[in-house]
C-alpha cells in the first residue's frame, strides 16, 4: 500500500496535480527539506501547490520528473525545472524517505539534497559563494517561509 501511495504520489507531481499530490498525506503529517519544515495536510499542500503553480506559470517547457528505486520507504527523483525566484534552470537530485499511518497515507516525508549543487543552480554566483554555508541555507528556508505564508493568505 506505501509504495502504491508513493507512486501515486510522483504520477500526480509529473502532471503537476498539487490536489492529487496533498491527498497522499495523513491530517497530521511532517514534510522536511533543505527550504521547509512543515506540519500538517494544509501546510504541505499548500507548498506543493506554490510550486506547480510556479511551475505552470513560468516554466512548464522546462519541466520534467524522472523517478526511481521507489520502495515501500523511499524513491530517488530528479526535477528539471525553472527556478521561479532567478528564471534559472536546475536539475535537483533528491532522495526521499517516508513513513506512513494505517490507512497508507504519508505522514513523514523527507527529501535529501546537495543544498550547495542547488544553490549553485538556482542562485548563480551568490549560491557558488555561499551556498555551502549556513547563513545562506538559513536565508533561503526564512525566504520559503514567508512566501509560503504569503501564498497561502491569498484569496
Amino acid at each position: 500500500m506505501s509504495q502504491a501511495t508513493i507512486e501515486r504520489f510522483y504520477a500526480a507531481f509529473a502532471r503537476l496535480d498539487h490536489a492529487s499530490m496533498q491527498a497522499c498525506y495523513a491530517t497530521d503529517a511532517r514534510f522536511d527539506d533543505e527550504a521547509f519544515s512543515l506540519q500538517g495536510r494544509e501546510q504541505i499542500g499548500g507548498m506543493w501547490r506554490m510550486l506547480c503553480t510556479a511551475t505552470k506559470a513560468r516554466g512548464m517547457a522546462h519541466w520534467r520528473l524522472e523517478t526511481s528505486a521507489i520502495t515501500p520507504r523511499s524513491a530517488h527523483w530528479e526535477a528539471h525545472y525553472l527556478f521561479s525566484a532567478t528564471g534559472r534552470l536546475v536539475h535537483n537530485i533528491i532522495d526521499a524517505e517516508f513513513e506512513f499511518d494505517g490507512q497508507g497515507l504519508i505522514s513523514r516525508h523527507r527529501d535529501r539534497f546537495d543544498f550547495w549543487r542547488w544553490a549553485r543552480q538556482a542562485l548563480g554566483a551568490p549560491g557558488l559563494l555561499l551556498g555551502w554555508t549556513p547563513f545562506l541555507r538559513a536565508q533561503v528556508r526564512a525566504r520559503a517561509a514567508r512566501q509560503l505564508q504569503q501564498f497561502m493568505t491569498r484569496p
